[in-house]
């Protein structure tokens, strides 16, 4: 066959742009052009909430659905309580089983967002590896499926190979993980005919280990693809502002800050966006990424609206829309922005500091920080700059709802 894929779920991750390399492109094309091919991606229970930097892959699962076949949502009860060191400078800390059951419980609603869950051949799955990882006896463990592993070949992994050459500590117990992450695959392979395992290119190596121990095991063939690693174009993280991360469970980041992410999405990287984080078609993408001058704004709304309503909902989605039109065209006070409400007793005899309500409303992460956004001038309260870092501001004047913002783009309500 041709270099070019031909499957409907291999041909949009050519043409978005999700594909980085996979193990095998011609054999994995013929397989999804066969039937319906179980896929997974893993994801470590470290938050009560993904954040945007997880998106792609959790993308690359709703697409994999939408074009006909089954994704599981693997979420790592047991890996996580060792840490993947897979891009990490150190060892995690780590968590109690009772945190990571509430985490999952909070990971689980970004996932009914985006996939149909349920009993149909391409319904989704949520696993949890816990279920098998926790039952395992470790010297038979080793006795079956350590032989299949060589110390050699782990130490050429980056994520074993980048730490030592930093001669930064790599404990035993991350050191095992590539084995248990490896074991998954073979496991969710005789639980549910998995033959896919997709992830970012720094799982590269734990991939190839669980198609190889799949392999030699049961004796299968299965398959990995990789996406890219994603960076915006001025080189910081994806999943990251200014605020800190950018979650995709309400209750962390109000949709209204999530539709704003996307919105101040810089020029450069507004194409790559459209075509990775919304479903719009793909000639409409290339129309908006075209746009310059004042109009790349519009397609800069079109992402956000896109990306919000898959995250939030079309109603949140057009509130947060309004709410920014409202502040930034009209001057005025939106209704869904981020709100921080006082009592009574946080009030001293002269009031509260405008450092503590920049902190509190998550404009600053620090007080330090608060007082050097007063100091540069990016501070303003009710539209007014401040320029007294000692400023208080009374009771009486958070009764009528005040207006933080941070520069010109982050704003927020104090009410009482």
């Amino acid at each position: 066959m041709t270099t070019t894929p031909t499957s409907d779920f291999l041909h949009v991750m050519r043409t978005r742009g999700f594909l980085a390399d996979c193990t095998d492109l011609a054999g994995l094309d013929d397989r999804l052009k066969a039937g319906v091919v179980p896929g997974y991606i893993g994801f470590d229970a470290t938050a009560s909430s993904l954040h945007v930097g997880s998106l792609i892959q959790i993308m690359m699962l709703r697409w994999l659905q939408k074009t006909g076949h089954k994704p599981i949502v693997l979420m790592g009860g047991g890996t996580t309580k060792i840490g993947d060191p897979s891009g990490k400078d150190e060892a995690r800390q780590l968590m109690t089983p009772a945190q990571i059951d509430e985490n999952i419980t909070g990971i689980r609603q970004v996932f009914s967002k985006y996939l149909d869950f349920g009993d149909s051949p391409t319904g989704a799955v949520q696993a949890n590896n816990a279920d098998w990882l926790d039952q395992l006896n470790y010297v038979e463990f080793l006795r079956d499926y350590g032989r299949h592993f060589t110390i050699n070949r782990m130490l050429t992994f980056d994520s074993v190979r980048l730490r030592l050459d930093r001669e930064q500590p790599l404990t035993f117990l991350e050191f095992n993980y590539m084995l248990l992450q490896a074991y998954d695959f073979l496991e969710l392979h005789k639980r549910f005919d998995c033959g896919l395992q997709m992830g970012g290119s720094d799982q590269w190596g734990n991939i190839v280990n669980g198609i190889d121990l799949t392999r030699r095991v049961a004796q299968a063939q299965v398959f990995g693809l990789t996406t890219p690693l994603l960076t915006k174009a001025d080189g910081s993280k994806m999943g990251k502002s200014a605020a800190g991360a950018v979650w995709l469970n309400a209750d962390l980041l109000s949709p209204y800050e999530f539709w704003q992410f996307w919105r101040n999405t810089l020029d450069a990287d507004v194409g790559k966006f459209l075509r990775l984080f919304t479903e719009l078609p793909l000639d409409e993408c290339a129309r908006l990424a075209a746009l310059e001058g004042a109009e790349i704004n519009d397609a800069k709304i079109a992402l956000a609206n896109a990306a919000t309503t898959l995250c939030h909902g079309a109603e949140a989605a057009a509130a947060a829309q309004a709410t920014a039109h409202e502040v930034f065209d009209k001057g005025g006070i939106g209704d869904d922005l981020p709100k921080v409400t006082l009592k009574a007793e946080d009030f001293s005899p002269q009031g509260i500091s405008v450092v503590q309500l920049f902190t509190r409303a998550g404009l600053a992460a620090s007080g330090k920080e608060a007082k050097r956004l007063i100091a540069e001038g990016g501070a303003r309260l009710q539209d007014t700059q401040v320029t007294d870092a000692g400023l208080m501001v009374t009771q009486e004047q958070v009764a009528g709802t005040l207006k933080l913002s941070a520069g010109k783009k982050r704003h927020a309500l104090v009410t009482l």
